[in-house]
């Protein structure tokens, strides 16, 4: 069985939280502002992947799974990005739309939790996302059968040599039909601000009759 020899370190691992807090004065009505200037802020800093989300979605017999993706678009109060149509995540938001999201900034001290529910976008939304992609993504995603059991890396690499061979000196490449966006309309958001001594700021933004309703939790 594997184990982690080092026990001490890993419980004397911690760090303390400074940067920032939350000021209930200072909260807008509606939280798709404080993610928007979060965000922002993220994206300005020396945060890597600043856009990357944990996007949970709910499988076989309630099973939960969980991978990171990148946001892509906020946009009418949505959350956007692409994946294939195929993949394990695709396939468990068609049966199962409820979803979660996460957000860590860890130079920030800031997480954003996000619960709502998913769905597809029009494909004119998708075609306009997939024109702007480098040629190397739009072939990588003809190529991929994401989520497909394959017998080795010299396959997906075969099936990429393919694609660019098939697209070769093309000046406009198709969206695959298995590949496009998805979008997530939160209907609950939480804003956590670490704080001294662990006393961290939680504020939950629910979606109660079309309306925000904030409140405050304990760390």
């Amino acid at each position: 069985m594997a184990t982690w020899n080092k026990k001490k370190e890993l419980e004397s691992l911690r760090r303390e939280y400074k940067l920032d807090h939350l000021k209930d004065s200072e909260l807008p009505a509606d939280p798709f502002l404080l993610f928007v200037k979060w965000m922002e802020e993220a994206t300005a800093s020396n945060t890597p992947d600043p856009t990357a989300m944990t996007l949970s979605t709910v499988g076989h017999e309630g099973a939960p799974s969980s991978r990171t993706v990148l946001l892509k678009k906020i946009h009418n109060k949505r959350l956007v990005f692409f994946t294939n149509f195929h993949s394990r995540k695709a396939r468990e938001i068609n049966k199962n739309p409820v979803v979660a999201a996460h957000f860590y900034w860890s130079e920030l001290e800031r997480q954003v939790k996000i619960a709502g529910e998913a769905g597809r976008l029009e494909d004119a939304e998708s075609d306009l996302y997939f024109s702007s992609r480098p040629l190397e993504s739009k072939v990588a995603a003809w190529a991929s059968p994401q989520s497909e059991v394959v017998p080795g890396r010299e396959y997906l690499e075969n099936e990429y040599r393919k694609y660019l061979e098939k697209f070769a000196g093309s000046s406009h490449i198709p969206r695959p039909g298995h590949w496009g966006g998805y979008y997530i309309m939160p209907k609950r958001m939480e804003f956590w601000q670490g704080g001294k001594f662990r006393l961290h700021d939680r504020i939950e933004y629910s979606l109660e009759d079309k309306k925000w309703v904030r409140i405050r939790l304990a760390p």
